[in-house]
């Protein structure tokens, strides 16, 4: 396979491609390389590459022709790669895909970018190889080429070696171990010991599949598991995000369809619907609050029947999915509650799709790892203003750019436990 690498600075590149396997590889003619300096294809005598943007701005920005006419110098371009952050995101899958390709061509920009006229003169993929800032594409170029490059016939030495790695086939690699058997005081594990091959392919399986769950369970959303696969992982012990995630429900105060301040019913599909996602999601505990004493016994009504009546004797999972719903008269019994079961008071965010935020999905991940966190969901219209001034934040709306966006408050709720908590399984 053949690269192009159009650089500012060739010479950031001369040492990584000539050491190990790739330095290797460069001599068995496995890969070669070729950088191309923009610099050299300038006509003033200053062989200005950049200039200033129009607008204003800070920086400076790449002018299109020098580029262009590295480009069209390039006798065997291949694919042309922009290194760029909005570009699509670099991961094995597209690692493998450029792997059978006889040629590419590697953009590396500099200073605050390119001109953007670039990108509709010429063909050209933008590509990221991740969410943070460098001074160059020159190191994500390293990243793409060392990856790439590594899928090549030959080019690791044994077929197998690709394939057994990190993200090969969608999980990470399995634990390794090598000489001496015992290290202070910590032993192979014996079935490495073994010599049962099945035995050890078992194992390497169900560690790979147990080390990503800990360390990158998202990973587990794309790759290819079988029956067996999601058995050993369902055996797992794993520490639920949502153990500190609570629910609450308010019945007042909230808004009328009319606008004003009411007081609402409490609906059947709410405690159940609600109900089913928290136990889910493994949330610490789902609240429904009302005023209204009449309200407040038909919900107990309604929950006895189901976790301890005729409706427990025929339908264990529903009873399963609301053992943890708890009736309180309104959204200051619910934060007493959750500081008397956890011995914190929570942090208590409003959801709303009218306001502006003032936190953020991360941050409440983030809270989630120290102490206890309580969405409050309103019935009706929304929350009133007196209830939200009872709270410590609000969340982002769900679908702030439709145009319409009148969710049921069963949908509102699952689509933010889902957006919050990010377990993927």
């Amino acid at each position: 396979m053949h690269f192009s690498l159009v650089t500012l600075f060739p010479e950031f590149f001369a040492s990584p491609l000539q050491c190990g396997l790739m330095g290797k590889a460069c001599q068995e003619s496995l890969v070669s390389f070729a950088t191309i300096n923009p610099r050299e294809f300038t006509e003033d005598r200053h062989r200005s590459v950049d200039d200033r943007p129009y607008g204003g701005g800070p920086g400076m920005v790449m002018m299109c022709d020098p580029l262009r006419r590295a480009l069209h110098s390039i006798p065997r371009r291949g694919r042309t790669l922009l290194l760029s952050p909005k570009g699509r995101p670099f991961d094995q899958t597209l690692a493998r895909e450029l792997a059978e390709e006889e040629a590419l061509t590697l953009i590396c920009g500099r200073y605050e970018g390119i001109d953007a006229r670039i990108e509709s003169l010429e063909a050209i993929e933008p590509v990221s190889v991740g969410d943070y800032v460098l001074n160059g594409g020159e190191t994500g170029a390293l990243c793409i080429i060392e990856a790439v490059a590594r899928l090549l016939p030959s080019f690791m030495g044994k077929t197998d070696s690709a394939t057994e790695e990190s993200f090969s086939t969608g999980l990470l690699e399995y634990p390794h171990y090598t000489r001496p058997e015992t290290y202070e005081g910590l032993q192979v594990p014996q079935v490495l010991l073994s010599g049962d091959h099945a035995r050890i392919a078992r194992w390497r399986r169900e560690k790979a599949l147990e080390t990503t769950l800990a360390y990158r369970p998202e990973l587990l959303r794309n790759a290819s598991l079988s029956a067996a696969d999601k058995h050993c992982l369902q055996a797992l012990p794993r520490q639920w995000r949502g153990r500190n995630l609570y629910v609450g429900l308010l019945h007042h105060p909230v808004l009328t369809k009319s606008g004003e301040v009411g007081t609402t019913s409490l609906t059947n599909l709410d405690i159940h619907d609600i109900g089913r996602v928290s136990r889910s999601y493994g949330l610490g505990g789902y609240y429904l609050a009302t005023p209204l004493a009449d309200q407040r016994e038909l919900a107990h009504r309604l929950l006895d029947h189901w976790r301890q009546g005729a409706g427990c004797q025929t339908n264990a999972d529903r009873a399963s999915a609301l053992a943890d719903v708890h009736v309180v008269t309104d959204l200051e019994a619910i934060r007493d509650n959750i500081l008397q079961r956890t011995g914190q008071p929570p942090l208590v965010l409003a959801t709303s799709a009218q306001g502006q935020e003032t936190v953020r999905l991360e941050e409440v991940r983030t809270a989630l790892e120290h102490r206890p966190v309580l969405l409050v969901f309103g019935t009706g219209s929304g929350l009133a203003d007196e209830a939200l001034a009872q709270t410590d934040g609000l969340l982002p709306p769900l679908r702030f750019l439709s145009t319409y966006n009148h969710l049921s408050v069963r949908s509102a709720a699952a689509i933010y436990i889902d957006r919050v908590l990010q377990d993927w399984y």
